[in-house]
């Protein structure tokens, strides 16, 4: 059975997949095909279910729950740390009132978190990857960066204005939940527990052969050097990763309920999580 597993192309996730994706760990009744895409086209193709298994951001699946569950692994968790809006000179916090932001998509989690933060706030979408350049030409005021732009921001000549996991930390003493690997609920409980298994042997193995996996992940780690590589992995590739366990599980309700006692979530979502 033909498995398509969809992830960014971004060394935290090349890193989480590089044992499945080098056949160190696999199934001989399941074949796995890779493909790679920034995580706002990611959910924009889950609304239309079509990955078996996907990175999504929480603040997509919120609206993706009917058709598909999370794997209990393969998480991007901010530990007191995640997105970050950034400006080309020195600004307060309070004076992003009135100044344009570019996000790097309206589904991303970047996005709800700035609007638990500060609701209403002009945002202009623009790719990821580009945002740093449209904050240096000034073609916006500030810019919401995430990736590996968290680590990279600095030697780019720009200046935080806030980190949002570190106010929401902060904020509920939980990490903030910035993606989760979902899969699809019509593959059946067997498959659905089979596919979690080997995704957990990957991260598992990843991490007990980090220079390996590291080395691997470098092909897809955007301006990094292997020290800022090595940093940005372990960011979001750790302890949360491997298992949400119980503070895991409740940043992702404290999340998604917030967002919808916010009105930014139209409907209160409970996170279903595979066995």
């Amino acid at each position: 059975q033909r498995i398509t597993v969809a992830h960014s192309p971004d060394a935290d996730d090349a890193f989480m997949f590089y044992a499945l994706a080098t056949g160190k760990v696999g199934d001989p009744d399941l074949e796995f095909v890779h493909v790679l895409q920034d995580i706002q086209t990611l959910n924009e193709r889950a609304f239309r279910g079509e990955y078996e298994v996907t990175a999504v951001s929480f603040h997509a699946y919120a609206y993706l729950s009917e058709r598909y569950a999370l794997l209990p692994h393969g998480a991007s968790m901010g530990d007191g740390y995640g997105p970050m809006i950034v400006a080309r000179e020195p600004m307060a916090p309070d004076s992003l009132r009135g100044k344009r932001i570019a996000v790097p998509g309206k589904l991303t989690t970047a996005v709800l978190a700035l609007g638990l933060w500060c609701p209403g706030l002009e945002q202009t979408v623009v790719r990821f990857d580009e945002i740093p350049d449209a904050v240096l030409a000034g073609r916006v005021d500030a810019g919401l960066i995430i990736h590996e732009g968290q680590v990279t921001y600095g030697r780019q000549g720009l200046h935080k204005v806030l980190d949002l996991g570190e106010w929401w930390t902060g904020e509920t003493g939980l990490p903030l939940p910035l993606g989760g690997n979902v899969i699809r609920k019509d593959l059946g409980p067997d498959v659905m527990r089979r596919v979690s298994r080997l995704l957990h042997e990957s991260i598992r193995y990843g991490l007990a052969h980090r220079r390996d996996a590291l080395a691997h992940a470098m092909q897809y780690g955007r301006g990094l050097d292997v020290p800022l590589a090595d940093r940005f992995v372990g960011m979001y590739v750790n302890q949360w990763t491997l298992e949400y366990g119980d503070r895991g599980r409740e940043a992702v309700r404290r999340l998604l309920h917030r967002g919808h006692e916010r009105g930014i979530l139209a409907a209160r979502v409970e996170p279903e999580f595979v066995d």
